[in-house]
């Protein structure tokens, strides 16, 4: 049985930003989203990203996964520099490194549990080992649902979908966008488990951004941003300490 999901030993750097500043418009229009931000993150390890709205937590997620090219830095996936590649190899780096989990589930309606999951390498023009989809799915909880459709599924379970799915390719970081935004209370702490158990029992990297400070407690470090800029990082903090730091960011 595969039992290894991320892709180099744990404690080398899965994703690091180097003096990452993005900026949006030219001239007195121009907004910048975030300025000189630096963060690497170690591979097996749970990051949670906090910041008040406008504080560039979606720009921050965007570069991370070379979605968006910073105006000057740097975003390095393991050994590789994002920002210098050109369009189409970025996207299969992307495809076949970065794992994907949204608010919305995004699966596909016509495809089976199963099809859903194996659809990420058959995109990626990779050869679907149907024992790893599988596995992947028994791992997250829906071994037991492979034939199943996302209709007929809660939401939970779809979240556990997409989240079979975003690991499917082995990849160096999964990057998650308010996870839990969609879910109950309990739904939502079953599905934070889960990232806990990847992270802790196979060494899976799990970059989430959250407005949740329950949420952001099931991680090991939380990084606070403010104005577009690192404000702060909190280690294995309480869902008290987490509200508190965010109630006074951005005080001198």
């Amino acid at each position: 049985m595969n039992t290894k999901l991320a892709s180099a030993p744990v404690g080398t750097t899965a994703l690091r930003l180097d003096a990452v500043t993005k900026t949006y418009g030219t001239g007195e229009t121009a907004v910048t989203a975030l300025r000189e931000m630096s963060i690497g993150l170690t591979r097996g390890t749970f990051t949670a990203v906090m910041g008040p709205s406008g504080s560039g937590k979606s720009t921050f997620l965007h570069c991370a996964a070379g979605l968006d090219r910073p105006t000057s830095g740097q975003v390095w996936l393991g050994d590789v520099e994002l920002s210098g590649l050109r369009e189409a190899k970025l996207t299969a780096v992307r495809r076949e490194r970065v794992g994907f989990v949204f608010q919305a589930y995004n699966l596909m309606s016509a495809l089976t549990v199963e099809q859903n999951v194996a659809l990420v390498p058959r995109l990626s023009g990779q050869t679907v080992e149907r024992a790893w989809v599988r596995e992947v799915l028994e791992r997250v909880g829906m071994g037991g649902h492979l034939d199943r459709r996302p209709a007929q599924l809660s939401g939970g379970q779809q979240q556990r979908v997409a989240i079979a799915r975003a690991l499917v390719n082995r990849p160096d970081v999964v990057l998650a966008d308010e996870p839990t935004g969609a879910l109950d209370t309990r739904t939502g702490r079953q599905v934070l488990e889960l990232f806990r158990q990847l992270v802790g029992e196979l060494g899976q990297t799990v970059l989430m951004v959250t407005h949740d400070p329950v949420a952001a407690s099931y991680a090991d470090s939380v990084v606070f941003l403010a104005d577009g800029r690192f404000a702060g990082e909190l280690h294995r903090p309480t869902a008290a300490q987490v509200s508190d730091r965010m109630t006074h960011l951005g005080e001198v």
